[in-house]
């Protein structure tokens, strides 16, 4: 009998050939990485883009993120949606980040940012995180980067967001911390570094003044870091896949209260970008069947960003 059953098997495989309809082979997938530049009030983009590949379904390996990157990436590695990442954001002032303070260091402490991640973020340190994070900063005595992927989570994200001349810088294991920007305006190069196959950027390049002259001492600080970082962005240029720049000109770096049109940018610029994403992650979408007529597109919709 087990002869014959054999003999079954074989035929049922000959005449399939015969058929001329081979099993389908799919492409094989690609692991994805995502990761999240800075901005100030700008980074409510990055929920956008978030909220964008939490409703496709498009798995994410890991995130990094500099400066606001780092606290988005920090609450959606946590577990928290995108969903309730705006709600947060809505809610979001600049008082709730920062202090005022005499220290030479800085105009300002941003020890509010840290309470604000304890409260709110479900995980206090890396290893407790349902995907995989890097928070960027940099030392400020080498001018190394500094890559965090263990410890406090929120003194991490802290030290990212340590803004110089505005923020103090934070000190972690006697070893003071600035802002990641000025290591890695988009992240990328710790993705690559962890071996991730695609790493998409996300860089919201905006001048930080408004035209005309200067509000105040902060102002010119940052239209500095903005020229200066424009000429530091060849590396982690090279370590993007998939580069997505939302257009945030006319947005300040405090407009904190306009985060549900930043997110809609961030939502547009990701949607526009989905195409291409599956095709290049080898991710194959279900057909679904064509409605009888196309919807309008509605009144108002700006163009999304250019991806590149």
């Amino acid at each position: 009998m087990a002869q014959l059953s054999g003999i079954s098997r074989s035929v049922q495989v000959f005449f399939r050939a015969l058929s001329g309809t081979p099993k389908a082979e799919s492409m094989p997938r690609r692991t994805l990485g995502v990761a999240l530049g800075g901005g100030f009030a700008r980074g409510m983009v990055h929920i956008g883009v978030l909220k964008v590949l939490e409703e496709e379904q498009i798995p994410i390996a890991a995130i990094a993120g500099t400066s606001s990157g780092s606290i988005m990436g920090a609450g959606f590695c946590a577990g928290l949606s995108a969903a309730k990442l705006a709600e947060i954001g809505r809610r979001l002032r600049f008082k709730d980040i920062a202090r005022w303070t005499l220290d030479r260091g800085g105009f300002c402490s941003n020890d509010r940012l840290g309470e604000l991640l304890s409260r709110s973020c479900p995980c206090k340190g890396f290893a407790e995180l349902r995907t995989p994070l890097v928070v960027v900063a940099t030392e400020l005595d080498s001018g190394k980067p500094a890559i965090f992927r263990e410890g406090c989570i929120a003194e991490a994200v802290r030290a990212s967001c340590a803004y110089p001349g505005m923020f103090t810088p934070v000190t972690i294991n006697g070893v003071l911390h600035v802002d990641g920007m000025l290591s890695y305006e988009v992240p990328t190069t710790p993705l690559k570094q962890m071996g991730i196959d695609f790493v998409m950027g996300v860089h919201l390049k905006s001048n930080w003044t408004q035209p005309g002259t200067p509000r105040h001492f902060f102002d010119v600080i940052g239209q500095c870091f903005a020229i200066a970082q424009t000429r530091m962005s060849l590396q982690w240029e090279k370590d993007a896949d998939m580069l997505l720049t939302p257009n945030v000109d006319g947005f300040a770096y405090d407009d904190f209260a306009r985060t549900d049109e930043l997110v809609a940018i961030g939502e547009e610029c990701m949607r526009a970008a989905l195409p291409e994403l599956r095709m290049r992650l080898g991710i194959v979408k279900e057909k679904t069947k064509e409605p009888a007529a196309k919807a309008a597109k509605p009144q108002g919709v700006k163009t999304p960003a250019v991806v590149t």
